[in-house]
């Protein structure tokens, strides 16, 4: 597929109706924007429907001040057969700055589906070429895969389907 990106950018400012009382961004913006900037990247590269199937390793690093330059960046960093983990940062600054500082960062494993309800599709596979895209792809398999022993042992301690008749 010709036109396929692995790494979407966005960049804005923080507006006030992203701020919470204390004046900073809430979490709940900061979630959003990650996961449009995903998603995005997602269907960029895979030319699919694509949903969100599981986010992992977030880190809230840094405050997000309204008024600061926000950057948004997505990069694929290992496909599977129909999935898709992707990279991102939020990064902010202070518009008196020249200086970004980390703000948010996480993976997010996206699915492609062949319809918005149907069943998931094969992707474009990703081969990484530089050693920091090896070490990317290297720590987004741990991310999931610990995501995935998490999942495994919640279940287990899921309590049975509420019946009425009891």
């Amino acid at each position: 597929m010709s036109g396929q990106q692995h790494i979407l950018e966005f960049r804005f400012l923080a507006e006030p109706t992203d701020v919470n009382f204390g004046g900073k961004v809430h979490g709940g913006a900061v979630l959003k924007w990650i996961d449009q900037a995903a998603y995005a990247c997602a269907v960029a590269w895979s030319g699919k429907y694509c949903v969100t199937a599981a986010m992992g390793g977030i880190q809230f690093v840094a405050p997000i001040l309204i008024g600061d330059f926000v950057h948004v960046r997505c990069r694929l960093v290992h496909t599977g057969r129909s999935s898709m983990n992707l990279m991102v940062d939020v990064r902010a600054r202070d518009l008196r700055s020249t200086e970004d500082r980390l703000a948010t960062q996480c993976v997010l494993t996206f699915v492609a589906l062949d319809a918005p309800d149907g069943k998931p599709t094969p992707v474009p596979g990703w081969t990484p070429k530089s050693e920091e895209d090896r070490s990317l792809a290297r720590y987004a398999e741990k991310v999931m895969d610990a995501h995935r022993r998490i999942d495994e042992e919640v279940s287990d301690l899921r309590p049975p389907p509420f019946r009425a008749d009891s």
